[in-house]
């Protein structure tokens, strides 16, 4: 793993300071803001076939463009704010990519409406508290996991678009749900002591 200011961290985010802040500060943290697991879905969904980097760095454009992630703001959008969309440079350019958000954030609210939020909901698929694994490398960590599909599953069954297993687990990841730093990154204590969760090897 690289080290940066003397500090070892996971070796996936050494190639740029965006991917540096983002290990540092949000990846693995625990999520509780439904606003923020929106803005995931939304980022998560984009990604697809691309590098999550190259999203990270669309990121502020995502956020003007969606109503700065509010999913009642978006829920609204018509296909007017689609074709409108299709000419952002700020963001991903595919139909269907922003079609599925718009999608995505009335299935959301259907969510909320039934469990009283978002979190309540996608933390009962953890238990309610975050995995904590032991990785020693990052050939270890897996792309999907057994919570990660049964996620997906019932997420597709409520009509959600771009919410595949790997997908999930990603959002699982980045939302704390599960701590996958290595265990001699920097993070990896400091996250498990937020996140106090259940050892999984």
């Amino acid at each position: 793993m690289p080290k940066t200011d003397n500090k070892i961290r996971c070796g996936w985010c050494s190639s740029s300071e965006e991917y540096i802040r983002y290990h540092d500060e949000e990846w693995g943290v625990p999520v509780h803001d439904d606003r923020v697991h929106f803005e995931f879905l939304i980022l998560e969904g984009a990604q697809a076939g691309l590098s999550w980097l190259t999203i990270l760095r669309k990121r502020q454009g995502y956020r003007e463009a969606f109503a700065d992630f509010d999913p009642v703001a978006v829920a609204r959008f018509t296909d007017r704010h689609v074709e409108k969309l299709l000419l952002n440079p700020g963001i991903v350019r595919n139909r269907l990519k922003i079609q599925s958000a718009i999608n995505n954030a009335r299935r959301f609210l259907e969510i909320q409406e039934e469990f009283g939020s978002f979190d309540r909901y996608i933390w009962s698929f953890v238990g309610g508290q975050p995995i904590v694994n032991q990785w020693r490398s990052l050939g270890n960590i897996p792309a999907t996991s057994r919570e990660s599909d049964a996620l997906s599953k019932d997420l597709i069954r409520r009509g959600f678009k771009f919410v595949g297993s790997t997908v999930m687990y990603a959002h699982m990841q980045a939302c704390g749900l599960v701590n996958d730093h290595l265990v001699d990154c920097w993070r990896y204590t400091l996250v498990q002591k937020a996140t106090r969760g259940k050892q999984k090897h």
